[in-house]
């Protein structure tokens, strides 16, 4: 009966109403959703900056009936029935007809959970942020562990909702890159294990570089300063967002016009804030890119976390990290900390800034050993969901893996699996999404030069203008539109190429290291 009255409804909304009605009524629903998730997101950036402990157990309140008032929005019948009438008109626009399609696919899912499991999953990452906050402040893992597993456990509820072909961990993979896999991942971190680890093993038999000017003393407000000024210069627009200091560095958006990064500062290791900075600009470049005209629909929304994470590692390492790049801005770091620095030329800051040495913090490793510290988030993440590692256990593990992949023993819960605030989140899927960004970043910047032989001379001038304007043409205005592959495809002239990486990486290093075969 449902089903006969259901194709009812819609043979009369063909008859009666066109396309263009249609799908102006969509857009204005997909809008007004969007703006009860961005009113959502000021609440969580606000939580994680500026919000009073006391006020921690309503915002949880308030966060998680957001929450459920959002998925109450999206999983309406009335946008489903539009949703089924406009994907079968063949007069829509070809972008048109893809904001249908991805809006229709995330909507059968999202039907897939109940309101009361929506406002739980998010309540339960309220009392799981606050205790990783309390976890870390008192440097002991036991704070966590409760509100944590409680955490797994949805998530795993999570993963049979969604359905999955082959493992649990498949359909929390799809969350952030459509078409991702445990198959697809053990693949990709298999075959870029064994170069990675001949190289890390040449670098440590060579002459080390000296990185120890970076562990002196920098005034707070001294690289604050020096960071904004960065940021600026690579392209992100101050009346379109600002930066704040958090427990751990993030980039959030509410639209392309108001984009929050934050940073922190250690005030004994330069290190900590300014690659961070970057790392969050490179995000933060990718939303004030979006389409504005596309506020609310797929087309105006980030491809994946791949790609997104693929403009951070970007502006971060092989901008960031580059000589070109300091030959331009060194002058003017060794001016404001002229004590700091003044026996240290700019030849010997890029080698420092990009020492190879196996350590305890993803956030601060060099780019070779940070793709085995998210090999160690990745292999425990695919053991919890599949019940094959307790959450008790987490920090036992942990440290074996530290020892086995990288050889350092880890000193403390701080420093050891209480790092990353993604677990906190619920985000279960994220951290492969650093490797692969980090894969396309390469593969990005080089396709850029082949395009413009001269970008790195145009770096050492101080004009990042042209790497940001091929990025937003070929990556920034396409929104959801296409697939990370598909995308790879259409900038690169061809899909993910982990060749394109390890070319870098081994080019890069046997400069800094004099690697070369005598």
């Amino acid at each position: 009966m449902f089903e006969s009255i259901n194709k009812e409804k819609i043979v009369k909304m063909k008859i009666v109403t066109s396309s263009a009605d249609l799908y102006n009524d969509y857009r204005e629903q997909m809008r007004k959703i969007a703006d009860v998730k961005n009113a959502l997101a000021v609440l969580q950036w606000d939580q994680e900056t500026y919000l009073p402990v006391k006020g921690a157990s309503f915002r949880g309140q308030q966060i998680a009936t957001l929450s459920e008032l959002s998925h109450q929005l999206f999983t309406e019948k009335k946008l489903g029935d539009v949703l089924e009438e406009l994907v079968l008109r063949n007069d829509l626009s070809k972008k048109e007809k893809k904001n249908v399609e991805i809006s229709l696919e995330d909507y059968n899912k999202q039907k897939k959970f109940t309101s009361s499991f929506v406002r739980e999953m998010s309540e339960a990452v309220s009392r799981s942020f606050h205790a990783w906050i309390t976890a870390r402040k008192e440097n002991n893992f036991s704070f966590f562990e409760k509100d944590l597993d409680a955490l797994i456990q949805l998530k795993k509820q999570e993963a049979n909702l969604l359905g999955y072909a082959n493992h649990p961990y498949d359909a929390l993979l799809d969350e952030y890159e459509k078409g991702c896999t445990v198959s697809m991942l053990d693949n990709i971190f298999n075959e870029i294990k064994e170069p990675l680890k001949a190289l890390l093993d040449k670098i440590m038999a060579a002459k080390q570089v000296d990185d120890s000017f970076l562990k002196q003393h920098y005034p707070k407000q001294q690289q604050w300063d020096f960071g904004m000024d960065i940021i600026k210069q690579l392209g992100f627009d101050f009346e379109a967002g600002r930066q704040d200091i958090s427990e751990h560095p993030f980039t959030t958006s509410f639209n392309k016009n108001d984009v929050r990064i934050t940073t922190r500062i250690d005030e004994n290791d330069f290190s900590n804030m300014l690659w961070s900075c970057i790392h969050e600009t490179g995000h933060a470049l990718y939303e004030q890119g979006l389409p504005e005209s596309e506020y609310g629909l797929p087309s105006g929304e980030y491809t994946s976390l791949s790609i997104h994470e693929s403009q951070s590692r970007l502006w971060e390492n092989n901008v960031g990290r580059s000589l070109p790049f300091w030959q331009y801005h060194y002058p003017s770091l060794q001016k404001i900390f002229s004590s700091q620095l003044k026996n240290i030329n700019a030849e010997d800051f890029y080698k420092g800034i990009n020492k190879v040495e196996p350590s305890l913090i993803r956030t601060e490793s060099d780019e070779l050993t940070y793709h085995f510290h998210v090999m160690i988030r990745y292999e425990i993440e695919k053991l919890l969901i599949e019940d094959n590692l307790l959450t008790k256990d987490i920090p036992a593990y942990w440290n074996e893996q530290y020892q086995k992949y990288l050889g350092v023993h880890v000193t403390d819960d701080k420093n050891g699996c209480l790092q990353d605030v993604h677990w906190s989140h619920g985000s279960f899927g994220y951290f492969a999404t650093y490797s692969l960004g980090s894969f396309y970043a390469a593969q990005f910047y080089n396709a850029a030069e082949k395009t413009e032989p001269q970008l790195s001379t145009y770096i050492k001038n101080g004009e990042n203008s042209f790497l940001l304007n091929w990025l937003r043409e070929n990556i920034h205005q396409y929104g959801k539109m296409f697939k990370s592959e598909e995308l790879c495809l259409n900038a690169c002239g061809e899909k993910l190429n982990i060749k394109n990486f390890l070319e870098y990486l081994l080019d890069k290093y046997t400069k800094i290291y004099n690697l070369y075969k005598p």
